[in-house]
């Protein structure tokens, strides 16, 4: 697939010589690329009109409605950057948001849930009424180079949220890459799933790709992704070819015995980035689906999306280890470091960081965290992931979980990423993660793990004790004695961020809140 130089430009011109192919598909509710750079024109005059500021960001509030797609085009076409939230965002999170960016003017696509001053909102019924204007647009000052395309606010292991600064740069690097790479191998004209928010980015590994090689997205939206009988009755139905989502999403799919090749032949792709991919998962994947190209990418938002990707094959399913994350991009120099800032060897483990023209120029209004992460490497941006890895002698990256996420018990430096995958390996087990309880000198006095015993496993002992104990020994040539978690605590599910991941923060708050 060929590469492309502009990302507007490449929409607008399926809209002017192919306009009569779907790009956005809500439920059966279709809109073309024709519609598309029609809405998307008469929104950015009217976006001009209002007299925001030169570059200005603009917040988009809402969730997978098409208009969230015009939204973003327009202001794209008009030079402002977007900031997309999504509708399910806690008003604390939303002031905060307001309060870092500082946007120009809010773009309510769904209801905000409480009253901003001091800053123009556009609601709903103003882009409906400015879509009635049919003009020719001329995209003469639109985001290009070095501006920002988006703006996404992580969540931030503390304090409040930072804001990811993604230039047109640094989005065409990514996208190019999905388009040419061969571990994703992109169809022509790509009909894919649209169903992470548009607040993660997760969602640009849809959108991008779908929209740069003409293809077309099919959202579901999240009062149907939250309703099981809904979701479960609505999948079967999407004529999708690429399934794009966090593995916990597909883990949730899978609970429905309709999701497999024979009902769904055409879907043929899964991309998944988000969190890590299970070997559990990927291999019930595989059975139900035993022709389909399985991708595992991964990367910071910091670093657009992903910066490395594996198309997972049988071989590697069948050691049964901690699967691969990717080989890295052609362009992004990424080297594992020791806490020197020096290269390691093959085997060894060490600190991702990543540098080249994917890598953000820093957080918004953020100074600070930016000068913390944010380096340069071989005379290029480069960023702190945060991550453990190495490599091996292939050149392949292998991950080692969250440099935040390890403990220190007993005198063990433990991964809890590492214990939560052996668990996983338990034939009685369907997800697990691991949780420290620290005492009032905030160290480690126990290891504890949440699990979610699959159908029928409760039924087959007579207490949960006994449940713990055949887990146990099914994991004592895996395990190392000092990694196993003292205590099981057995639920139904596991919390989730709006995200599509395990909540594990959640979990480590709730067994330290006493």
């Amino acid at each position: 697939m060929e590469k492309i130089t502009n990302m507007i430009e490449t929409i607008d011109n399926y809209g002017t010589n192919q306009g009569s192919r779907v790009v956005y598909d809500v439920l059966g509710e279709e809109h073309t690329y024709a519609q598309l750079k029609h809405d998307s024109d008469a929104l950015a005059a009217y976006i001009d009109q209002l007299g925001l500021g030169a570059k200005t960001p603009v917040m988009v509030y809402g969730g997978q409605e098409y208009e969230m797609l015009v939204s973003f085009v327009a202001l794209t076409k008009a030079g402002h950057a977007y900031i997309p939230v999504d509708l399910n965002s806690a008003d604390e999170r939303l002031l905060s948001i307001m309060e870092i960016a500082q946007p120009a003017a809010v773009i309510a696509v769904d209801d905000l849930p409480l009253e901003l001053t001091g800053v123009p909102v556009i609601s709903l019924a103003d882009i409906k009424q400015a879509r009635q204007a049919d003009l020719a647009y001329a995209c003469d000052h639109m985001v290009t180079g070095d501006d920002n395309y988006y703006i996404i606010f992580t969540s931030g292991t503390t304090g409040k949220p930072k804001g990811v600064q993604i230039s047109h740069t640094n989005l065409l690097s990514f996208t190019n890459w999905m388009l040419t790479d061969a571990a994703f191998a992109v169809p022509n004209a790509p009909k894919m799933l649209a169903q992470p928010p548009y607040s993660f980015d997760l969602s640009v590994m849809y959108w991008a790709p779908t929209l740069a090689a003409g293809g077309t997205l099919y959202a579901l939206p999240r009062p149907v992704v939250e309703d099981f009988k809904q979701l479960f009755k609505v999948l079967p139905d999407l004529p999708i070819q690429v399934w794009t989502s966090t593995p916990s999403f597909v883990d949730l799919a899978m609970l429905s015995e309709d999701f497999n090749a024979k009902t769904m032949p055409q879907l043929e792709y899964f991309y998944f980035d988000g969190e890590e991919l299970t070997v559990n998962t990927a291999r019930k994947l595989r059975d139900r689906f035993p022709n389909a190209r399985i991708v595992n990418a991964y990367g910071p938002t910091e670093a657009t999306v992903a910066l490395s990707a594996v198309a997972i094959s049988d071989e590697m399913l069948a050691k049964g280890e901690r699967l691969p994350i990717g080989y890295p991009k052609p362009d992004s120099v990424t080297q594992v470091i020791d806490e020197a800032g020096q290269p390691v060897a093959a085997g060894q483990e060490g600190e991702i960081v990543v540098a080249g023209p994917a890598v953000s120029k820093g957080y918004l209004n953020n100074p600070e965290k930016t000068a913390a992460a944010f380096f340069e490497l071989a005379g290029q941006p480069a960023y702190h992931t945060g991550d453990l890895g190495s490599f091996d002698q292939q050149g392949l990256l292998h991950y080692g979980g969250r440099l935040d996420f390890q403990i220190k018990f007993n005198g063990y430096r433990i991964e809890l990423e590492e214990v939560a995958h052996v668990l996983k390996l338990a034939d009685l087990v369907e997800n697990a993660v691991a949780v420290p309880r620290y005492n009032d000198q905030h160290k480690v006095q126990q290891l504890l793990a949440y699990i979610v015993p699959k159908a029928g496993a409760m039924d087959t002992f007579a207490r949960p004790l006994d449940l713990t104990k055949a887990i146990k020994e099914q994991l004592a040539n895996d395990m190392m004695p000092y990694m196993m978690p003292s205590r099981f605590i057995y639920r139904e599910d596991l919390p989730m961020t709006p995200n599509g991941k395990v909540d594990i923060k959640a979990l480590i708050a709730e067994v330290n809140a006493s």
